[in-house]
């Protein structure tokens, strides 16, 4: 057995990590506009990356390592759509920072904010000239990798084996918009002192990424930079394979929740629970085409109860589905069940409350099989248009 609490320092949680944020003029007033995560020792490293064509440049450089103790991001420029000379401004920058700072293996650099500018180097540069590798503050690095975000997204959690020993996963993302990830814009930096090897560490992060950020919808689009880094330093020593996977899938379904509840003018998180399908892979199709629908997020933003366009997108998604075994509840309000329309005024009444809530479930239940899923979506209203319509301005 096994006890998982949790603990305030971010990224900063696991033995041996350290992250700040500092302003390197990249966001006006003087905002924090670049992070670093450093580790004091080497770090195997797992990792999803965006499956977008249009990959951006860090996209490039990280697919293929393994090993890093450093992480440097950017905000308000994602070098995405930047060609060769984007590649170059890339490694021209770690290349400084390598002869600025000592210790440092294959760093690395993530970066987010509009597509098809060249980064700004010397600024860039000169940032990261006021790292401290000493310090640890991941409160201030969350908040300097926010691009439209509302708010910082960190958590980390202990985790206690029976024998007494303990290791620790910390994490802090970032994203509003552009969020449908597909491994939004979605960056996330996970550290762990777990003693956990490479294979090992990637088949459980691909696991787990695919029920957390994969099930997560704001908007539908997939980014150009979406990046989750997993770093173990291996300095505590200790690991069970079952404990760190329901630690990280804690983390990171905290994480993707956030990401949806943060979404760009977004008022609602919803969970879309998805039952009875065909297969697992069934239910995944519907629970996204749910999580996707812009009938679907504007019928939310209104808080208008209209299960028919549920009923729509159940069909749509191309998953074996029927009228006559149908089942759709908002929570534990049945507004169709089994084929038979039960919406009246009392039921839409009750509905209609549900939706007033910040946070609520749809239960659909297909009645063909045993496969499940869970998908994560908001509403969408005015207000993401002004944000996306304005965006460079």
């Amino acid at each position: 057995m096994y006890k998982i609490t949790s603990n305030s320092e971010g990224v900063c949680a696991p033995l041996g990590f350290y992250a700040d944020g500092i302003s390197a003029g990249l966001k006006v007033d003087g905002e924090k506009d670049m992070a670093f995560v450093y580790s004091d020792m080497p770090c195997v490293l797992a990792s999803v990356l965006t499956t977008n064509k249009m990959a951006a440049a860090p996209i490039h450089h990280a697919k293929d390592v393994k090993q890093t103790n450093f992480v440097m991001i950017n905000s308000k420029n994602a070098n995405a759509m930047t060609g060769k000379p984007g590649m170059a401004d890339l490694e021209e920058i770690l290349e400084a920072l390598k002869q600025e700072k000592s210790g440092l293996i294959n760093p690395l650099m993530s970066s987010t904010g509009v597509i098809g500018v060249r980064l700004p180097k010397e600024q860039i540069i000169s940032g990261a000239k006021k790292f401290d590798l000493s310090v640890k503050n991941p409160h201030a690095a969350a908040q300097a990798i926010m691009t439209t975000d509302r708010f910082s997204k960190e958590i980390a959690v202990d985790v206690e084996l029976e024998d007494g020993k303990t290791f620790t996963i910390g994490a802090m993302a970032k994203g509003a918009g552009m969020i449908n990830p597909a491994m939004a814009t979605m960056l996330c930096y996970i550290t762990t002192d777990a003693q956990i090897n490479y294979i090992t560490m990637q088949e459980i992060l691909e696991r787990v990424n695919a029920k957390t950020f994969n099930a997560a919808s704001v908007d539908g689009d997939t980014s150009t930079n979406d990046t989750v880094f997993l770093m173990s330093n291996k300095r505590a020593v200790c690991h069970d394979d079952d404990a760190f996977e329901e630690a990280l899938f804690m983390v990171m379904d905290f994480l993707a929740k956030e990401l949806v509840r943060d979404g760009e003018g977004a008022t609602k998180l919803v969970t879309y629970n998805v039952t009875g399908a065909y297969s697992n892979t069934e239910a995944e199709k519907v629970a996204k085409t749910l999580a996707n629908s812009l009938l679907i997020k504007t019928a939310l933003y209104g808080e208008d109860p209209n299960w028919g366009r549920i009923a729509m997108s159940v069909g749509a998604s191309g998953a074996v589905c029927a009228e006559d075994k149908l089942t759709i509840a908002y929570e534990d309000v049945v507004l169709f069940e089994n084929g038979v329309n039960l919406f009246d005024d009392a039921v839409e009444e009750r509905a209609s409350e549900i939706m007033k809530r910040d946070e609520f479930t749809i239960n659909v239940e297909l009645g063909v099989g045993g496969g499940s899923f869970r998908a994560y979506g908001c509403d969408l209203g005015n207000e993401y248009i002004k944000i996306n319509a304005d965006y460079r301005t």
